[in-house]
């Protein structure tokens, strides 16, 4: 399962690299609205910078807000061009490395690629792939992420599936698009965006997000 992961993976890589290329560098260089004051290139900095990491084992402190940081500050000066390279040098190696990996991490590592490629798509006003595997396997890491973690119960009906994610009786099912629910869990919308959603039997706006660093916005992002 994990090689359809890094094959997806790869996808995704290859095709933020072509949204990107013919980008104004200006519009790079502006804020990526959805993530806590990094830049659009910055956003891709991390992006490429995981990959860098993982293969050459800087893994001390993975996934912290120092880790992250470093892949930002690590590049914060180069160009695009030199950005973009690291990435098609390093993705493939890193892709490799995912197809060994245990499924959830490779689903972890596909989770925040993805979460991150639409937060490019939205900074840079060129949304789309908002049905790629990459999110059908992002949902699917989430579903299962949180019945693992034994979190409560909600039932998602959205247009690709009816299912129950978490442990015991669903507390609340909520009806909603999969990409909705998907930026909603990782903090990308307002609590009145998620409160929006069709629920029953009333709005439980927290029990979406993801993880407790997560928060949910104060305002939206007009997606």
């Amino acid at each position: 399962m994990t090689e359809q992961h890094a094959l997806v993976q790869a996808e995704l890589r290859v095709r933020v690299i072509e949204l990107v290329r013919d980008v104004d560098p200006a519009v790079l260089d502006r804020p990526a609205a959805a993530t806590p004051g990094w830049r659009v290139r910055d956003v891709l900095a991390h992006m490429v910078g995981v990959s860098d990491d993982v293969v050459n084992g800087r893994l001390d402190g993975i996934a912290s807000d120092e880790w992250t940081g470093a892949q930002v500050e690590r590049r914060r000066s180069i160009s695009i061009a030199e950005l973009l390279g690291d990435w098609e040098h390093y993705g493939p190696q890193f892709e490799k490395l995912l197809a060994g990996a245990p499924e959830e991490i490779a689903g972890q590592a596909l989770f925040d690629a993805a979460t991150h490629e639409h937060d490019v798509r939205q900074a840079v006003g060129r949304p789309g792939a908002r049905d790629s595997d990459a999110m059908d396997l992002s949902w699917q890491w989430l579903v299962s992420t949180r019945t693992r973690a034994g979190a409560p119960a909600i039932r998602f009906v959205t247009e690709h599936s009816d299912v129950i994610a978490g442990a015991g009786e669903p507390q609340v099912t909520v009806h909603a698009p999969r990409f909705e629910l998907l930026r909603a869990t990782t903090g990308r919308r307002s609590a009145e965006e998620i409160a929006s959603y069709e629920w029953e039997p009333a709005p439980d706006v927290t029990m979406l997000i993801a993880a407790p660093f997560f928060t949910i916005r104060a305002d939206s992002l007009a997606e």
